[in-house]
């Protein structure tokens, strides 16, 4: 199996080209917000037991799509300070154990274009953040930094593509099969 994990700050388009990359290659997307959004119903964002599930979640589902050999998964991610630093280390420890390989996709956009998404209709809907202000509290505490991640298989500026072409070059660049169609 190969785990497609595509990672960025918010409003850089991620679940948008995995969706798209889904679409392009039919491999299944597990977002990371199905699994933050079932843990706010119960748990405060970053709580103990809600960073402890988050990962133990994300962690089993790509275990057990491994062991049901899945042809290929894409994840989104969000780097931000209430993940543990060593949750990407046991994410390809994982992967690895399985017989498969974690791909590396980093999204960036220049923070003009995150300013002009941030608050978009779909953001909202998903219950993303959509706070310029909000934003901005966060960027300068270093909430969203990727300096912790392993270097990107690729990186793909979504400002200067449409999220179908961003995952047509992913999928080139990562030798993913395509879908007749």
């Amino acid at each position: 199996m190969k785990l497609v994990f595509i990672y960025g700050k918010p409003a850089t388009g991620k679940l948008t080209v995995a969706r798209e990359l889904a679409a392009l290659t039919g491999y299944k997307l597990f977002h990371n917000h199905q699994t933050v959004d079932m843990l706010l119903s119960v748990f405060e964002f970053g709580s103990p037991p809600f960073v402890e599930l988050r990962e133990k979640i994300w962690l089993s589902v790509f275990e057990q799509a491994a062991k049901a050999r899945l042809p290929g998964l894409i994840f989104t991610f969000a780097p931000e300070t209430t993940v543990r630093k060593n949750f990407v280390d046991r994410a390809i420890d994982t992967i690895a154990g399985a017989g498969s390989r974690v791909h590396f996709v980093e999204l960036t956009c220049p923070m003009k274009e995150v300013y002009r998404r941030i608050d978009n209709k779909s953001r909202r809907n998903t219950g993303k953040l959509t706070s310029h202000e909000e934003y901005e509290k966060l960027e300068a505490a270093n909430v969203f930094s990727t300096a912790h991640m392993p270097k990107a298989d690729l990186t793909i500026d979504t400002a200067k593509l449409k999220p179908a072409e961003a995952a047509l070059q992913i999928a080139k660049g990562l030798s993913l099969p395509r879908l007749a169609g």
